[in-house]
């Protein structure tokens, strides 16, 4: 999480604005105080090494917590959890506060002699290798302008040195992002690496899916809410996600085999490959040398998602276990142990340790949820029942703060069995607001279902009150004594959460309930797009076309971009844009232009009527070809809503 997603997230292009939101001062109630109380007599609070690794080698940090964006506006906060101090509230789950307190130690450190990481300037980390000649750079966070402020920090703190190579570790913007940053201090054919299949997955998730993502990304980490006791607790594995530019500087190589190892400013690395993991392009990487490991977020300081809420691909947790398992032996002997979030590990023994416990908890997950489905049971059936041996439970890095075993094994069940359970009554369900209707008033209508809710929530049955809540609302969008109920519910489920991501899900919720969906991104991702390949665009286009607008209707259009020295023919019919490399015979009109200049027709509606006019763009044969085409596109909803019909 990781989508560009924010994690889309933004983790992505396709990033939700949204305006700061206040999070009402709704106090914990008597069952949430009681359950957090509860809770925190399970924990391992003597277990205190987290504090340690996150603290070692620290140099320093930013005289002004917050980094702004060239027109001087705020994109990140070092500071965000610094309120995280003392014993947990009662509005705060006591792990995740716990959690909190690790993970918003934000500055420069000190990994080993040639390895240094800023940590806490964005969601991820950004590594800095010393190499011969200058820095090679690992994951360059999620904007331009964290990633900036990182580099000016090394160069004042340690020593400013050119950047002779530059590592993706996968596929998620948050390791991609802040790239452009470097761009001007890249010596001269400096390689940038990625592991294969990088580009193709970066698109997909950041730009084809990416304003439905970026809007499933602003709950999942709690874009626009405040942070604080009865706010945002950070993400599960960073503080937040920066605001701020994106930006993609393709890679000049992709890693495609395990066991490939180059020598970078001299700098020995061996890599292993492993798809299909945290992210479809994923990869970790070792440094034989110096017996350092880099394991990507292929292991992390919590329990990851196999699949993310804001949508993703499903992961296989199999291979992803698989994968633990192959680096334990291939980075056998391994001393220091870094990650893409979080903090290092220190020790072979710790280390190894840690990998086999954290691939355990993956390989028990699939393992029983795969058994538990093989007798019957249903994604829902199994999350309820399905938790983590004590053995794994007590390890930090296994408890639920970024994902958890409730979301993770009905992801598990849908890699194998898709959403439908077999129940033939969930082959068509009613749509939420049908079904709510029908619903409300089989149960007695509005004030009947409110009243019951009104009874669970004064019980602390947040979860059967909100279920209920939810029915009326469908029902009705106007009734807002159920919205103001559910509101409160919503609070009370994420004081009461563990998971970072839960909490920021039921407050975003319970915001958009008091005060409607903000604005959203009207642009759906040019700004990565222009960075692109131009098959990629019409990737994009591909999933605009609406049929209702298209009907039965035909085009042909050819495009040369000499910007980008390519061109290509689009074609259009049943609904259905295919796009090839070349000018192909049967075009009804061919438009060159500038890749740059289409794309601000295409997404920010900027007519090709005056560059048409002046020479800069020319078209020939029909011009009705391209109208037609620009008429059946449709424009993505990226502020839909998700509480309210």
């Amino acid at each position: 999480m990781p989508t560009m997603n924010l994690r889309h997230r933004l983790l992505g292009s396709a990033l939700l604005l949204l305006t700061p939101l206040s999070a009402a001062a709704e106090p914990a109630s008597e069952a949430t105080r009681k359950t957090n109380t509860a809770a925190l007599a399970d924990l391992p609070m003597t277990d205190r090494r987290d504090f340690d690794f996150a603290a070692r080698g620290f140099v320093a940090t930013l005289e002004d917590p917050i980094i702004r964006d060239a027109a001087g506006k705020p994109v990140w906060n070092i500071q965000g959890l610094a309120f995280a101090t003392g014993d947990a509230p009662s509005s705060v789950h006591p792990s995740l506060w716990r959690h909190a307190q690790v993970l918003g130690k934000a500055g420069l450190f000190k990994v080993t002699d040639r390895i240094w990481q800023v940590r806490g300037f964005d969601v991820a980390n950004i590594t800095f290798v010393r190499g011969g000649k200058g820095w090679i750079v690992i994951d360059p966070l999620t904007a331009t302008e964290t990633a900036a402020a990182a580099y000016a920090l090394i160069s004042e703190k340690v020593t400013k040195l050119p950047i002779t190579g530059m590592i993706y570790t996968h596929s998620h913007v948050d390791h991609f992002g802040g790239a452009a940053a470097f761009s001007a201090m890249m010596l001269k054919d400096a390689p940038i690496l990625a592991p294969q299949g990088f580009t193709r997955a970066a698109v997909s998730e950041n730009v084809i899916a990416g304003p439905a993502m970026g809007r499933r990304a602003g709950y999942q980490f709690g874009l626009g809410m405040p942070k604080g006791p009865e706010g945002s607790m950070g993400s599960g594995i960073g503080i937040g996600v920066a605001a701020g530019s994106r930006s993609l500087v393709p890679p000049t190589q992709e890693i495609s085999e395990t066991g490939t190892e180059l020598t970078i400013d001299g700098v020995r690395i061996r890599f292993q490959v492993t798809p299909g993991t945290e992210a479809p392009a994923e990869m970790n990487l070792g440094f034989p040398d110096w017996a350092v490991v880099d394991l990507a977020e292929n292991a992390n300081v919590t329990q990851h998602n196999i699949l993310t809420p804001r949508g993703a691909v499903i992961r296989d947790a199999k291979a992803w276990a698989q994968g633990l398992t192959e680096a334990i032996d291939f980075f056998s002997g391994a001393e220091v142990l870094i990650a893409s979030h979080g903090w290092p590990r220190f020790g072979t023994s710790e280390i190894t340790d840690y990998l086999g416990k954290h691939r355990d908890a993956y390989a028990y997950l699939h393992d029983q949820t795969v058994r538990l489905m093989n007798k019957g049971l249903t994604g829902p059936e199994i999350a309820a029942t399905l938790t983590l041996p004590p053995a794994l439970a007590k390890q930090w890095y296994d408890r639920p703060y970024y994902g958890s075993y409730s979301f993770n094994s009905r992801a598990v069940y849908q890699f194998y069995m898709g959403w439908y359970d077999g129940n033939p009554v969930h082959l068509a369900p009613l749509p939420p607001e049908t079904g709510g209707k029908r619903y409300v008033e089989a149960m007695g209508g509005a004030a009947r279902v409110k009243a019951l809710a009104q009874e669970a929530f004064a019980k602390g049955d947040y979860a059967w009150a909100a279920e209920l809540l939810d029915k009326v609302i469908f029902a009705d969008a106007s009734d807002s004594a159920a919205k103001a109920l559910l509101t409160r519910t919503y609070r009370q489920l994420a004081y009461q959460s563990e998971n970072a991501l839960w909490r920021n899900m039921y407050l975003t919720g319970a915001s958009e309930l008091e005060n409607g969906v903000a604005a959203a991104d009207p642009t759906g991702g040019a700004a990565l797009v222009s960075q692109l390949p131009p098959s990629d665009l019409f990737d994009v286009l591909a999933v605009r076309i609406d049929p209702a607008k298209a009907g039965d209707g035909f085009t042909a259009l050819g495009f040369t971009f000499p910007d980008k020295q390519a061109q290509h023919t689009v074609t259009v019919a049943n609904g259905v844009l295919v796009h090839r490399p070349g000018l192909r015979d049967g075009r009804q009109a061919t438009l060159t232009v500038r890749y740059a200049d289409l794309l601000a027709a295409l997404f920010t509606g900027q007519p090709l009527a005056a560059k048409i006019a002046s020479g800069e763009a020319k078209i020939e044969g029909d011009p009705a070809a391209f109208a037609r085409l620009i008429g059946w596109l449709d424009k993505p909803d990226p502020a839909f809503n998700i509480v309210t019909p």
